[in-house]
C-alpha cells in the first residue's frame, strides 16, 4: 500500500520509494530508508501527513506520500 493510505497511529515499514533522486536522497539523510519503521502521527486532507521517523516528526506532502510503498508492521 502507499504511505498516504496509512491510518493515524499505525506503524508502517518502508518497502520502496519511487521519488526523484534529490527528494529520495533528502529523505534518506533524514532517516527514511527502505526497511525503516515509521509511525503516522496525523493525517491532513489530500494526502499530507505528519510522520515520526526514529523519534523525529516530519511533515510530508501528498506528492511524496503517494510515491512511498509501505506495509503494516
Amino acid at each position: 500500500m502507499k504511505l498516504y493510505e496509512g491510518q493515524k497511529g499505525s506503524t508502517l515499514q518502508v518497502i520502496h520509494m519511487d521519488l526523484p533522486l534529490q527528494t529520495e536522497r533528502r529523505l534518506e539523510v533524514l532517516g527514511m530508508l527502505e526497511g525503516t519503521r515509521i509511525t503516522v502521527v496525523n493525517r491532513k486532507k489530500r494526502g499530507a501527513m505528519i510522520i515520526k521517523i526514529r523519534g523525529t516528526r516530519f511533515a510530508v506532502g501528498e506528492n511524496i506520500t503517494e510515491h512511498i510503498e509501505v506495509e503494516e508492521v
